[in-house]
């Protein structure tokens, strides 16, 4: 039986918009078991990076809970969340995000740093990392001296380079060219089905979404049939 890692269980979150309050997400639940790969579609405005950005724990929900592992995780406080995240949580955007001012190299081995790990321990793990996603001829480069294909790649490599519980993905093909979406997206596949990382990713690409073994539809703030 797969473990669950996250599930969510009548998540609400609302916002309130001058005199009006919009309800964006009303009643989800969901679970995603360890090494799945799972898809998040539907249309703008249905929910999906409201929904991503609190399973991610970048914001709190109006009620409803999130558990990881059977824990609660909206019972910590907000520097017990940020360590949370830092050692459980990878996240790729579709704006990759990376830090101009730093190399390839660098960049990935960044998330280890902020944990404490020994420099040389962190250069060795990006190292490999980067040339498992073909970049260990980009090292030293800078994200402006990379494609954009090449920038995601970095990204994905940093979201996995400290073994996170499982990987939150939002629109990660949707600044590429159709080509390099395609590579990107049967990279995450293979990171999923060969290193077994769990994925859940928001997407508006047919292609990508059917590259996940389950694709779960958001249609106004709730998960459809």
């Amino acid at each position: 039986m797969n473990t669950i890692i996250v599930e969510t269980r009548n998540l609400h979150k609302s916002f309130e918009t001058g005199s009006e309050i919009l309800h964006v997400l009303k009643g989800v639940d969901l679970k995603i078991t360890q090494g799945e790969m799972v898809a998040i579609v539907g249309n703008s405005g249905a929910g999906k990076s409201t929904l991503l950005h609190i399973l991610g724990a970048l914001d709190r929900p109006t009620s409803g809970e999130v558990l990881y592992r059977g824990f609660d995780i909206f019972s910590l406080s907000e520097e017990q969340l940020a360590e949370f995240r830092n050692k459980n949580i990878g996240f790729v955007f579709q704006f990759h995000h990376l830090l101009p001012e730093f190399n390839t190299l660098e960049n990935v081995m960044m998330p280890l740093l902020i944990r404490g790990t020994a420099p040389d321990l962190a250069a060795e793990k990006a190292f490999k990392l980067l040339s498992e996603v073909g970049l260990e001829d980009r090292l030293e480069h800078k994200p402006g001296e990379l494609s954009g294909g090449e920038q995601q790649r970095v990204a994905i490599a940093r979201a996995i380079v400290t073994e996170p519980m499982i990987v939150l993905a939002d629109e990660p093909t949707g600044n590429l060219d159709m080509k390099t979406a395609s590579l990107v997206g049967e990279l995450l596949k293979y990171l999923n089905e060969e290193k077994g990382i769990s994925f859940v990713i928001v997407t508006h690409n047919e292609k990508l979404a059917k590259l996940a073994q389950r694709v779960i539809k958001l249609i106004d703030g709730t998960i459809g049939n």
